[in-house]
C-alpha cells in the first residue's frame, strides 16, 4: 500500500513540468487521480520516500526516468480480455473488413501487445491476415520492444486460452506458440504484417487511415479535455464507416465526437464512424 506517500497537487504540477521540460512527455491532460496514483505507485517501488528526492532522481538520472515511464504507463493487458468484445469483432466487424482490398487496423495504446497477437489470430482464422496491416503504437518503447519479442508469461496460458475459448475460437489455441521454460513465444508468422513504433497520443496527429482503431482501457487514464482530443484524432483517422473499439469502463457519452458514430455493440464498446 502506499498511503504513506503524501503528494500535494503543486507536487503533481511540479513532477509533470520536469518530465515535460526534461523529457518531452506531456502528461498535463491525465487523469490526476489516476496519475497521482501511479507516481505514489513508483515512489514506493522505488523506495524513494519524498517528492523532493523524486524530483531529484528525474533532473539527474536519465536512466532512472526510463524505469519511471515504463512503471508509470504500464497497462494490465491480456490476450482476448474481454471476450465478449472478441466475439463482437468476430460476428459484426470483420466480416466488414474483408470487403477491403488492404484493411489497415490501429491498436492505439498497445502495451506489451496481447491485444494485438488477439487480433492477429482473428484475422488469421478469418483468412485476412495476408492483406491486413497492423499499426501498433504506444508511448513507452520498453512495451513496444517487448511486443516486438512476442513474449508472454507461460502462467498466463491457461486464462489466455479460456479467453480465446470464450470469444468464439475454434482452433487448437498452443498451435500459435512455442512454450519454453517460463515464458511462450508468440509463431513468428502472426506478427509478419505488424508494425510496432512509438506515438504520443497527447501531441502526435494523424499519420494513416484505417478501417479499424482500437484503443481500449487508455481513456480513462485521460481528463475530459484530452478524451476529446483523442476522439477526434481517431475520427479523423477512420475511413468513412470505419470502426472504433473502446474499453469496457469507456465511452462517448457527453464526448464531443458522439454525433459523428454509430454504437454498433454497446456491451462490446464498438462504434462507427457515420459517412
Amino acid at each position: 500500500m502506499n498511503e504513506w506517500i503524501d503528494i500535494l497537487p503543486e507536487q503533481i504540477d511540479d513532477i509533470i513540468q520536469i518530465i515535460r521540460e526534461q523529457y518531452g512527455y506531456d502528461f498535463g491532460d491525465y487523469s490526476r487521480a489516476s496519475f497521482t496514483r501511479r507516481v505514489k505507485h513508483c515512489m514506493q517501488a522505488a523506495s524513494v520516500k519524498t517528492v523532493s528526492d523524486l524530483q531529484h532522481h528525474l533532473l539527474n538520472e536519465p536512466s532512472f526516468f526510463n524505469w519511471f515511464l515504463q512503471t508509470l504507463t504500464v497497462n494490465v493487458t491480456e490476450m482476448f480480455r474481454d471476450p465478449i468484445f472478441y466475439k463482437a469483432l468476430r460476428e459484426t466487424v470483420i466480416p466488414r473488413l474483408a470487403s477491403y482490398p488492404i484493411i489497415k487496423i490501429w491498436h492505439a495504446g498497445c502495451a506489451t501487445g496481447e491485444e494485438v497477437f488477439s487480433m492477429a489470430i482473428l484475422l488469421k482464422e478469418a483468412g485476412l491476415l495476408d492483406r491486413t496491416r497492423i499499426y501498433a503504437t504506444d508511448l513507452n518503447p520498453a512495451n513496444l520492444e517487448k511486443a516486438r519479442r512476442g513474449i508472454m508469461p507461460l502462467n498466463a496460458l491457461k486464462e489466455y486460452t479460456a479467453n480465446y475459448l470464450r470469444s468464439g475460437g475454434t482452433e487448437d489455441f498452443s498451435s500459435y506458440y512455442e512454450a519454453k521454460r517460463d515464458h511462450v513465444i508468440l509463431d513468428s508468422s502472426l506478427l509478419k504484417n505488424v508494425l510496432f513504433s512509438q506515438h504520443n497520443l497527447v501531441t502526435d496527429q494523424v499519420f494513416n487511415e484505417f478501417q479499424l482503431i482500437c484503443c481500449r482501457n487508455v481513456l480513462i487514464y485521460f481528463n475530459k479535455t484530452l478524451q476529446n482530443r483523442v476522439l477526434h484524432l481517431f475520427y479523423d483517422s477512420l475511413v468513412p464507416l470505419g470502426y472504433m473499439a473502446l474499453g469496457m469502463k469507456e465511452s462517448l457519452l457527453f464526448m464531443d465526437v458522439r454525433p459523428k458514430f454509430d454504437t454498433i455493440k454497446d456491451e462490446a464498446k464498438i462504434f462507427r464512424r457515420k459517412s
